[in-house]
């Protein structure tokens, strides 16, 4: 079953689930990594050498998957009402915000600035002269991808939390219907 439905998420929806999550992780590794070991320690270079095309690949993941959401929003399993209910509608709409910003703000900052981005050899945005750079784009970049990250970071831990509290406390099997 592709689409999701009344009882469970469908193929799609948990493949883009759990393939962002697990490429989340990998640059959360690396965030991690580097903050708490250095940016030169082996492991912190190997989780972050491949950070924009991973994070190029969350990215179009990410559209995909709000996409996804948006055309199966009448089909979804529903969602529980009261507090946790509304918690968890603002959550998601938190989280799917965050994955939208944080590597748009990168965007922004390649755009204005001297590197370019070019991942996987493609060039989307060639690189600028020293005296052609767009500060405001690299400021707002440079201020807020990193922290958003952060952001985006505890919210998915409590994402993680809420997921867990569902299935141990509440033993609503919501864990099931997404995990297959």
């Amino acid at each position: 079953m592709l689409w999701d439905n009344q009882d469970r998420y469908g193929a799609v929806t948990r493949t883009l689930h759990w393939g962002i999550a697990a490429l989340m992780a990998w640059q959360f590794g690396g965030m991690l990594s580097e903050s708490l070991l250095g940016d030169q320690a082996p492991l912190a270079v190997a989780l972050t050498a491949n950070h924009t095309q991973v994070g190029t690949i969350l990215f179009v993941l990410i559209v995909l998957r709000v996409v996804w959401a948006a055309l199966n929003r009448d089909r979804r399993p529903p969602r529980r009402a009261g507090l946790l209910g509304h918690a968890a509608r603002l959550g998601h709409v938190a989280l799917y915000a965050l994955m939208l910003a944080v590597p748009s703000a990168a965007l922004l900052r390649a755009w204005g600035g001297e590197r370019g981005f070019a991942p996987f050899g493609f060039q989307i945005f060639a690189p600028r002269a020293p005296d052609q750079v767009v500060k405001t784009a690299t400021d707002i970049g440079s201020n807020f991808h990193g922290e958003l990250a952060w952001v985006m970071g505890v919210l998915i831990l409590g994402h993680i939390a809420m997921a867990l509290f569902h299935q141990i406390v509440l033993r609503d099997r919501l864990l099931r219907r997404m995990a297959g």
